[in-house]
């Protein structure tokens, strides 16, 4: 392995909007996120990122394979990752880095073995092998002032405290520990936070005690004005919205925690920093909950890396997915990457060699419904099979178009323009694509009717 070989940090949030992060430019509170704004000043922020599946289970296979829920098999949650199935973790592993995990996993459980809330066997965590604290459902054995995970030997390890703050410091403590070993080998950290998902046996945010009062004022986003939960939805945005961004002020707060950690220690100018989340958040304006839609809240993330090949501030317009983020870490490792991983390393945008790259980000939708959609700078365009038509999971040989929006007229996604007849060539081109991106992605091609 080469010397210059980097540490990779990758830091992973839940159901975190793009527009929470200040340097985005459409901040919902202004001065919430202090130290990602300044990472990006020094590092690299991708504009326009997208997750390449709305859920949480499917969207983390896809980041620690490097291929698409349906290649996978975890279509939706509650499907563990296939035992043999090639990871970063494995590759990184092989190659001699350290590989260590913390935090929500969600990629153990299935119908036949269930570790929601009990250790994870070591054959079920991905690869990552030499350092290990994790919950599969972090949701279920913790509050968000209290609660538990199991260590690499299976041990119960409690924990009490606001859960981003204890989470960190367990980051904290595995980064002051490699530094004292100092073994020669560099580290892959996964860092996997739960906030700002909401915490399920509430059915509420639960940002730190006083939060409600610091952000009861916010910029309110244009894909929520004006809207409201339809009756029997769960989530009042108005009344939610203040915990949710201190959820998100607290992962800033602790982020830069986690960076100055680097500096002490020496090992900021040889780690590569990655910061994103798995998706968004409508909060139910668009379904019955709060993801699991092609719509931008849904599907569009804050994406910021600093570190070696992320340097100068440097802005990507580019339209990026989580899909190329395991073949970016293996491109900075110095590794080869798989003919099997689907995205493309994102150092060549930042470096410029990029050729060809794709003009849309590809989306599959799955467990509220089944949906394919693609993104383009203009246009949003989506197909569906209806659930009370055949079910919601699976490959699907006969989908409807479901929506399209003109994102330059309509950049809140208000007006659907499917049925316009005027849009029929728009619409065909957009179906092409699409086509040649489910093909892409293992998928049969199908058979696209009007909505």
């Amino acid at each position: 392995m080469p010397s210059r070989a980097p540490n990779i940090l990758f830091i992973l949030s839940d159901q975190q909007r793009w527009d929470t992060v200040g340097c985005y430019g459409a901040p919902i509170v202004e001065g919430l996120t202090p130290n990602l704004d300044r990472m990006a000043a020094s590092g690299v922020r991708f504009q326009n990122t997208f997750t390449c599946q709305p859920v949480c289970g499917p969207a983390r296979s896809c980041l620690q394979s490097g291929v698409y829920a349906t290649q996978t098999g975890c279509i939706t949650n509650n499907i563990a990752l296939p035992l043999n199935q090639v990871t970063i973790a494995k590759l990184l592993g092989a190659a001699g880095y350290e590989t260590g995990y913390i935090g929500k996993w969600h990629l153990a459980s299935d119908k036949e073995h269930r570790h929601d809330t009990g250790p994870i066997p070591p054959e079920r965590r991905g690869g990552y092998r030499d350092h290990w604290l994790a919950s599969d459902l972090l949701e279920f054995t913790s509050h968000g002032y209290e609660g538990y995970m199991h260590d690499g030997e299976g041990r119960r390890n409690d924990f009490e405290g606001y859960r981003v703050d204890c989470m960190t410091n367990f980051v904290l403590d595995y980064l002051r520990g490699y530094a004292t070993r100092r073994a020669g080998r560099p580290f892959l950290l996964f860092t996997s936070f739960i906030e700002p998902h909401h915490q399920n046996d509430l059915n509420r945010y639960i940002g730190p005690i006083g939060s409600k009062q610091r952000f009861a004022k916010f910029n309110v986003p244009g894909d929520l004005r004006g809207t409201s939960p339809e009756p029997g939805r769960r989530c009042d945005w108005p009344q939610q919205m203040p915990d949710y961004l201190g959820c998100c002020s607290s992962l800033d707060q602790n982020l830069g925690r986690i960076l100055g950690q680097l500096d002490i220690l020496g090992l900021a100018q040889e780690t590569l920093v990655i910061y994103t989340s798995d998706h968004g958040s409508h909060f139910c304006t668009r379904n019955a909950e709060y993801k699991r839609s092609a719509h931008d809240a849904s599907i569009r993330v804050p994406l910021i890396a600093r570190g070696p090949g992320f340097r100068g501030g440097a802005v990507i317009e580019d339209l990026v997915s989580l899909i190329d983020l395991p073949a970016s870490v293996l491109a900075a490792s110095g590794q080869s990457v798989p003919a099997s991983f689907r995205g493309r390393p994102l150092q060549a945008l930042v470096d410029g060699s990029a050729k060809d790259w794709p003009k849309e980000v590809f989306v599959q939708v799955s467990e509220d419904h089944t949906a394919r959609a693609i993104r383009t700078h203009r246009w949003k365009y989506s197909v569906w099979v209806p659930r009370d038509k055949t079910g919601s999971a699976g490959d699907r040989s006969q989908y409807w178009e479901q929506y399209l929006y003109d994102l330059q007229a309509d950049p809140h996604e208000r007006v659907n323009l499917v049925g316009e007849p005027g849009l029929a060539a728009v619409r065909s081109g957009l179906a092409d694509v699409l086509k040649r991106r489910m093909a892409h992605a293992g998928e049969p091609e199908p058979i696209i009717l009007p909505a």
